[in-house]
């Protein structure tokens, strides 16, 4: 059974692909990331669709494989005792139709190749009409129609319900085939060429890549983390997507599996962040202008998550004929956590707009009349318990760390009315709900026994994401809370050198059976907290053992398992990639500039 970490990540910036070190693409959604999968092998098996090229006869991995400097174009190379074949996978940025790109050329000798391609649409269930067309195959099911287009050399047969082809590359010599997805009922859209679309794709990342500014350690780590970032936004809107993926186990066998393929406002500022650090201003303020449209309403709506273009229903089912990556069941569509109260994206929504604004963003219409709303909503309902940053299913709790995200969304409208006295808001108002809640958190949420904030108040539980505290001003650095709190956290949630976000170890606080991996971005925030707090020679070595953590391919899931040494959950994972960037700029950046 392939890892989480076998895979790469191509992509055309509306959805994603996952390629195996076998050459077969396991999962790819069609058109977008949150549609249905017509390779959903990656959470059962070949017979729920997969597209494998690979020499005949090589039924292992390949020798090779890394992406062309700078893009998402990926080369898989294989070596054989008759010579050496490259397979390059991309998805070429779309003018209509989505389009998986794979061209095989020959590097040395003469080798046979073999492609097997098993569509199979809505996860795997449905198995669509095969047909020949103008000299090319065409899978019609429903709604969805995919177009296979190979060199007219190349003969191409069905077998097993599978479309096969078979022929041999010489040095120098390259097959390219082009898969092609348009709704059924709609005429084929114009076709590309490929190899103009690998060309033009190479020049066009590698032109996006050159805007990056950082310019410190581990460089091409965080652009590549930045890469990954690009490859989960949806081009349309701008929204940023926590993983291609749904229901990559966090426990393999386990049952916390979740739909990922969603934009969640717990990661907007983080993200926002990053991308205006490293210079991609452009992506910022698309990010920051799907944040305003989806957000847009009346705030007691307000939801933690939405769909790609600010969509608000994401209902939770299950896909019983798929038996789970590594046999991890249930298999989930939807995420009923969009139903939860989490106050912490009141504070998140607040601290991006205000970065917005801070970073000379240009202003959107109506903008402040929003954050106003959100601020008159939170005055009256911030007291009662929520389900937290992590989205428990265990009941409401007074979560500390949502308590410091209310705080910081009433710092954030005062310091903008500071800023700008023309605005109109409750100031005095505003800077009394401050202190009341800095002095709540404080009292309650706060051990003093053990020197450390707590998960919730009255609890002995911690969070990992009180590192935080520190980062969005709460307290400072050098606050002897802080410092008791960071210490507490490693030494209580550390598991393997990395941290855990909570402790699952006979608590009742998510209501879920088994266990979970140690969670990267929280590792990543320690090293952000040690750095604060005036240890950076550990925050380093803490930083160097997670850049240690990226696969082949520079590529980060949610999670990892330190005992078993391998990744869990979904997969690349976005908060993971904007963890990285965001440690490298607070360890590196004075480095840089200086």
């Amino acid at each position: 059974m392939p890892r989480i970490e076998d895979y790469a990540l191509i992509g055309d910036e509306q959805t994603a692909a996952l390629v195996g070190k076998d050459g077969s693409v396991d999962w790819l959604c069609l058109p977008r990331f949150d549609s249905a999968a017509c390779f959903a092998r990656l959470l059962g098996d070949e017979d729920n669709g997969h597209w494998r090229i690979a020499p005949k006869g090589v039924d292992g991995e390949c020798a090779r494989r890394a992406y062309r400097p700078g893009t998402l174009v990926l080369d898989t190379e294989w070596e054989t005792d008759e010579g050496a074949v490259r397979v390059t996978d991309l998805m070429p940025q779309r003018d209509r139709a989505p389009d998986l790109v794979r061209v095989v050329e020959g590097l040395r000798g003469e080798v046979t190749v073999r492609s097997t391609l098993r569509l199979r649409f809505d996860y795997g269930s449905i198995m669509p009409w095969m047909r020949r067309s103008d000299g090319h195959r065409v899978a019609v099911a429903g709604p969805d129609s995919v177009w296979l287009r190979s060199e007219p050399a190349v003969r191409t047969w069905g077998e097993d319900y599978c479309t096969h082809s078979e022929f041999t590359v010489k040095e120098g010599e390259t097959v390219a085939f082009v898969l092609t997805w348009h709704p059924s009922h709609e005429p084929r859209p114009p076709q590309i060429d490929p190899h103009d679309s690998l060309r033009a794709s190479v020049e066009d990342w590698q032109a996006w890549s050159d805007r990056c500014r950082y310019d410190g350690p581990h460089r091409d780590t965080v652009l590549r983390s930045l890469i990954t970032l690009k490859a989960l936004t949806y081009a349309p809107t701008g929204g940023i997507v926590a993983a291609p993926t749904t229901s990559l186990p966090e426990e393999l066998g386990g049952v916390r599996n979740w739909d990922y393929r969603y934009c969640w406002l717990r990661d907007s500022t983080l993200t926002l962040g990053a991308l205006l650090s490293c210079g991609y201003q452009e992506e910022a303020e698309a990010w920051r202008d799907w944040l305003v449209r989806a957000v847009a309403g009346d705030p007691a709506d307000l939801q933690i998550m939405y769909g790609l273009a600010g969509e608000r229903r994401l209902p939770e089912f299950e896909l019983p004929w798929l038996s789970g990556f590594g046999g991890s069941k249930p298999v989930r569509i939807g995420n009923e956590a969009v139903k939860q109260l989490q106050l912490d994206v009141y504070g998140e929504v607040m601290d991006s707009l205000s970065l917005a604004r801070h970073s000379g963003l240009p202003v959107k219409p109506h903008m402040w009349s929003l954050q106003c709303a959100l601020m008159e909503f939170l005055e009256s309902e911030w007291r009662q318990p929520d389900e937290g940053l992590w989205e428990v299913r265990g009941g409401r709790r007074q979560f500390v760390h949502s308590k410091v995200m209310v705080w910081v969304a009433a710092d954030r409208a005062v310091r903008t009315l500071e800023a700008h006295p023309k605005l109109k808001g409750d100031l005095e108002g505003w800077r009394a709900m401050r202190d009341e809640v800095h002095r709540e958190v404080c009292e309650k949420g706060y051990d003093a026994e053990r020197n450390t904030f707590t998960q919730s108040y009255g609890s002995r539980e911690l969070d990992a994401s009180l590192l935080l505290i520190p980062r969005v001003g709460f307290l400072p650095p050098d606050d002897p809370r802080v410092v008791g709190t960071v210490d507490a956290i490693r030494d209580e949630l550390g598991h393997g050198g990395f941290l855990r976000r909570y402790s699952t170890d006979g608590t009742t606080v998510d209501g879920l059976p088994g266990d979970e991996g140690t969670f990267l971005v929280c590792s990543f925030w320690l090293a952000d907290a040690l750095h604060m707090t005036g240890r950076t020679k550990e925050a380093r070595a803490l930083f160097e053992e997670l850049v240690g953590l990226t696969n082949d391919l520079g590529l980060l899931s949610e999670e990892y398992d330190p005992v078993h040494r391998c990744h869990l959950g979904n997969f690349p994972q976005a908060f993971s990639h904007i963890g990285l960037v965001n440690t490298a700029l607070a360890l590196f950046g004075d480095e840089e500039a200086g």
